[in-house]
């Protein structure tokens, strides 16, 4: 584990009761969950909520984030536009792993009306506990950083 075991976490109003669920999960194995949010049911939109993770996780305040809306995939679009963010929706571990060990991924994003709380977890525990292998994947992950600066 890296010296900074801060997980930004993240959702919109759909999100709360798994985002809470993972806290309490990463925290009883040593990581230190930084709930920014929501915390009331009222509608909300998650496009402010995957950016408040993303900027924690770019400025190196939070080494990872994990972000949860109904399906994973609009507050990852978001999570996404922040530069130095490569953040990906996974909905069973292969990919949770995948993307750590290949994509040097982030931030990982979770659709709670796709997956139950069970498998989130697992799939937590797959991206938190995989690490990146270097080699030919960094020269592909430099590949999609250059792509940030371009319009």
């Amino acid at each position: 584990m890296t010296t900074n075991t801060r997980v930004a976490l993240s959702s919109d109003h759909a999100g709360i009761e798994m985002r809470q669920a993972i806290a309490k999960h990463i925290a009883a194995q040593g990581w230190v969950p930084v709930d920014i949010g929501p915390t009331t049911p009222e509608s909300t939109h998650y496009p402010k909520h995957g950016e408040a993770a993303a900027r924690l996780v770019a400025s190196g305040d939070c080494r990872f984030g994990i972000i949860l809306c109904g399906t994973g995939q609009g507050i990852m679009m978001a999570a996404n536009k922040v530069k130095g963010i490569r953040c990906g929706v996974c909905s069973e571990t292969f990919s949770a792993k995948m993307i750590r060990q290949h994509n040097d991924a982030n931030m990982l994003s979770l659709g709670v009306r796709v997956i139950g709380e069970g498998l989130a977890l697992e799939i937590v525990d797959a991206f938190l506990s995989t690490q990146f292998e270097g080699g030919r994947h960094a020269t592909r992950v430099d590949m999609i950083t250059a792509l940030e600066g371009q319009g």
